[in-house]
């Protein structure tokens, strides 16, 4: 069984259709299991109780793994999600239990995180009377998910749990929803555990059709055998929807240069030729062509308008999505198409093929792989800088060497987590979290968790910045008391850096942008049980780094960095 695709146990005896006898708690927990969860985020809440006792009492194989904070355990359940590509789960009490959870759930919408959330209810023969925590979740929660309802009765928990896993995984993925009331849980009934593939019933279910579209396939081979300058853009959908290997084809078939963002980053892994990224501005300002596939078309991508540099024409754009709702609805692109995306781009590698002469790009790719590695000759200076007080980039320097093949990089904060998208490029596909488009704070913790429990022989590495710690470094008291080791390395500029220079560039002064200088954050993970070191010295971070690797335990190497080495970006995301 691979650590990144766990087998989904559908195999239940009876196709499907095996009877489970129990309370509430055994039916939901019978069905994450038939769905591949393995462990179950949560916060202890007396609403969601008989999911413990079915989790603990029960041989359904999953493991209960508690938090500090809710945030946490649905901030795990989404990099579960990400790193598995098979729905996490999070089981959070009523209430403040789940809309604690909303900001994680709302960042699983934006990343199309497969995550199911089940929330505890209050009672159903008390609602109306202002019983403990009685709240209607689902109106929150239905706007950032792919599905959300309460479930009727007991009796349909099973087929409740089953159509949010179903939703959960099915393209575009996403968080799903269901909430449970608290006596519904507690009472007794039969049901049938379905699992992937089958119907709420335990019968099997017809597979969705994503088929590739032949026409716009066609259509895109077209503008591909009439371009001179294209470029291929390879987002996390790639990787969610398990096209990886057939993007790599793709690009290596047909000699198209390559940027992947997200998590397809590692798709062309480093030095690849073909692998441009670190040319970002000259391709995307001289290209003709830009095919964007499984990523939308926002402000990280220009709002979907490349070219026109230096006089020449915008590009001709294309984006191919896995589902129709991901298609974008503002950049009127030449073609924009859906379906599975590993079909999708074996089939565009077989049209241009096919065509009876085959595009030559090589002298446009040679040209970018120029560009790409004068940048990172000129990065070089910046990652072994000696400045005092340290520059962030030198951080880099010394981590870049120190990661394994396998590591697993989050990201979470601001300027310190945008070096790290400069510097580090992930050597496969599926080993960087960052919070994506929504841009929330906090998630580290929480994907750290999930990455150590997923990947558990691998490096888990968690950037941090300052002002992001503050939101969740309590759960490092998760990680200790569920020895689970990981590396933290934390970029401490005493500021919200990426506030801090924008307001001082629009007024010319800054207000509520400081924090306060040289906090001793590893201090901090010492009292919670970890260890750690602060480090001002750029030549001691290297071997900071190392006790960190070799301590085994969850270990934060605190660098005070200088506050004036803001990241140099061109967009604000606005």
């Amino acid at each position: 069984m691979s650590q990144n695709d766990p087998t989904d146990r559908s195999d239940q005896a009876g196709g499907g259709r095996a009877q489970v006898s129990g309370h509430g708690g055994s039916h939901a927990t019978a069905v994450a299991a038939a769905h591949g969860v393995r462990t179950m985020f949560t916060l202890s809440g007396a609403h969601v109780f008989p999911m413990y006792d079915a989790a603990e009492k029960e041989d359904h194989g999953i493991t209960l793994l508690d938090v500090r904070h809710e945030q946490t355990a649905a901030f795990a359940a989404e990099a579960t999600g990400k790193l598995t590509r098979s729905p996490g789960l999070a089981v959070l009490t009523a209430g403040p239990g789940v809309t604690n959870g909303i900001s994680a759930v709302t960042q699983a919408s934006f990343s199309g995180a497969p995550m199911v959330v089940v929330g505890g209810r209050a009672p159903a023969g008390r609602w109306g009377t202002g019983s403990l925590q009685e709240f209607d979740h689902v109106p929150l929660m239905r706007p950032v998910t792919v599905s959300a309802e309460t479930a009727r009765d007991t009796a349909d928990i099973a087929a409740a749990t089953h159509r949010a896993f179903t939703a959960a995984r099915t393209a575009h993925r996403g968080p799903a929803f269901l909430d449970v009331h608290m006596d519904h849980f507690f009472d007794q009934c039969e049901s049938v555990r379905p699992g992937p593939g089958f119907a709420a019933d335990g019968s099997p279910a017809p597979g969705v059709d994503r088929s590739p579209d032949t026409d716009a396939v066609d259509r895109i081979a077209d503008l591909l055998a009439g371009s001179k300058r294209p470029v291929l853009v390879l987002g996390s959908d790639v990787w969610a929807d398990r096209a990886e290997d057939a993007a790599l084809r793709c690009v290596e078939a047909l000699g198209l240069p390559a940027i992947p963002n997200g998590m397809g980053r590692g798709i062309v892994p480093p030095g690849h030729s073909l692998l441009v990224s670190k040319a970002r501005g000259m391709a995307f300002g001289g290209a003709d062509l830009v095919v964007v596939v499984g990523t939308p078309l926002d402000f990280r991508l220009g709002y979907g308008v490349f070219g026109g540099k230096d006089g020449a024409e915008p590009a001709t754009v294309v984006h191919v999505a896995d589902s129709e709702g991901q298609l974008s609805r503002h950049a009127d692109p030449a073609v924009a198409t859906a379906g599975d995306l590993g079909r999708v781009l074996d089939a565009l590698t077989e049209a241009v093929q096919r065509r009876s002469s085959t595009p030559d790009w090589s002298g446009w790719a040679r040209s970018l792989r120029e560009k790409a590695d004068a940048t990172h000759a000129a990065d070089l200076e910046l990652l072994g800088a000696s400045a005092d007080p340290v520059h962030p980039a030198r951080i880099y320097g010394e981590l870049l060497p120190r990661l394994a093949e396998d590591a697993v990089v989050i990201g979470d904060g601001g300027d310190f987590v945008s070096f790290a998208g400069k510097f580090i490029e992930p050597a496969r596909p599926g080993n960087w979290l960052d919070p994506g488009p929504f841009g929330c704070l906090g998630a580290g913790l929480g994907a750290a968790i999930a990455a150590r429990i997923a990947r558990p022989s691998s490096q888990v590495v968690l950037l941090l910045g300052d002002g992001a710690a503050g939101f969740s470094l309590i759960d490092v008291d998760t990680l200790v008391r569920h020895n689970l080791p990981v590396v933290m390395v934390m970029g401490n500029n005493g500021a919200w850096g990426l506030e801090k220079g924008p307001m001082q560039m629009l007024y010319g002064y800054d207000v509520i942008a400081d924090l306060a200088p040289r906090t001793r954050y590893d201090e901090v993970v010492r009292a919670l049980g970890g260890a750690g070191e602060m480090v001002t010295d750029p030549t001691q971070i290297g071997p900071a780094l190392d006790r960190a690797f070799a301590s085994g335990v969850p270990y934060l190497v605190n660098v005070v960095t200088d506050v004036e080495a803001g990241y140099p970006r061109s967009t604000f995301g606005v």
